[in-house]
């Protein structure tokens, strides 16, 4: 296991698993303290984390907590979590900001990616990424979600980017950055809460030990960054494309005349489409999630099994 700067709480779990070298899957906690009301997302965060178990690989939920990084989390810590009223929602920017100030926040993707790296872990379960917002082109608002992916040795698996988003431009970004974007068992790209937006998945591959062995040819070519995994909804959970596209938009439209920008958007619409869907958004998340998370399992299988010298 690496040496962690003193401010790192390695759960003991996670930490015999990084010793042993056994599969892990990091998972973030923004989905807890700004994805989810409450119970439903100490539930949904349980669920997951039982899932990777039941898969054979070791979870890692990832958190700061009181101004330390947590490495895997107790059920009190995920409880009180789930709970956290004024929590931050914590990207590169303010992740030291948080620890040197000894605050509590979630972790996005960027976060979440930059704390298994730095763990040793190279697999991170999540629900959707953030991207480019629509009407980037005059507010500039990009997820720094998409430059982590460029530099950051991870595979993250997602339901795609979240649709909210353009996932038109977010797409051409991640191409721009360099990053190879795989559908999993699709030629078309997933829209989050529905199986198949209008955009074609750059690369396609079918099994886990397939994703594990580009994994290992990027790192042996001496590419540097991560590589997203696009895995659909599955089909009994979805809600089509076309009925997601009126409540996004509504939500968008809210959004603008309320003022929201900046890192408020994506929760304040996401708050906005469950309300919108009557709560089935919510079942959704949940559900792609969970598959997510069974899908990362399998992938941190195989790539645990490249990585052990032969014999």
């Amino acid at each position: 296991m690496k040496n962690l700067p003193q401010f790192v709480d390695v759960n003991e779990q996670v930490a015999e698993a990084l010793r042993s070298n056994k599969p892990i899957v990091a998972l973030e906690s923004t989905i807890i303290t700004h994805g989810m009301p409450y119970p439903q997302n100490a539930e949904m965060a349980a669920n997951v984390e039982s899932i990777i178990a039941q898969e054979g690989a070791t979870p890692a939920t990832i958190a700061v907590m009181d101004g330390r990084l947590k490495i895997g989390i107790t059920r009190d810590e995920r409880e009180r979590l789930a709970q956290a009223q004024g929590a931050m929602k914590l990207s590169r920017a303010d992740f030291g900001f948080a620890l040197s100030q000894g605050c509590t926040g979630g972790t996005t993707v960027a976060a979440t990616m930059i704390a298994a790296d730095l763990t040793g872990i190279t697999v991170f379960a999540t629900g959707g990424i953030g991207g480019v917002h629509k009407g980037a082109e005059e507010t500039f608002d990009i997820s720094a979600d998409l430059e982590e992916l460029s530099q950051t040795p991870v595979i993250v698996v997602s339901a795609g980017a979240k649709a909210i988003l353009d996932i038109e431009k977010t797409l051409e970004v991640l191409e721009t950055k360099g990053v190879p974007v795989v559908g999993f068992g699709t030629d078309i790209m997933p829209a989050f809460w529905s199986r198949e937006s209008p955009y074609r998945a750059p690369l396609r591959l079918d099994e886990p030990e397939d994703i594990a062995n580009f994994f290992s040819t990027r790192a042996k070519l001496g590419l540097r960054g991560g590589m997203l995994i696009a895995n659909p909804v599955p089909e009994a959970h979805e809600i089509p494309a076309l009925q997601m596209a009126v409540h996004i938009k509504a939500a968008h439209d809210k959004a603008m005349g309320d003022g929201i920008s900046g890192k408020s958007v994506t929760p304040y619409l996401l708050a906005e489409i469950l309300k919108l869907t009557d709560g089935l958004s919510l079942k959704t998340n949940i559900a792609l999630v969970e598959n997510n998370a069974r899908l990362a399992a399998r992938i941190a299988i195989a790539v645990s099994k490249e990585s052990r010298p032969a014999r």
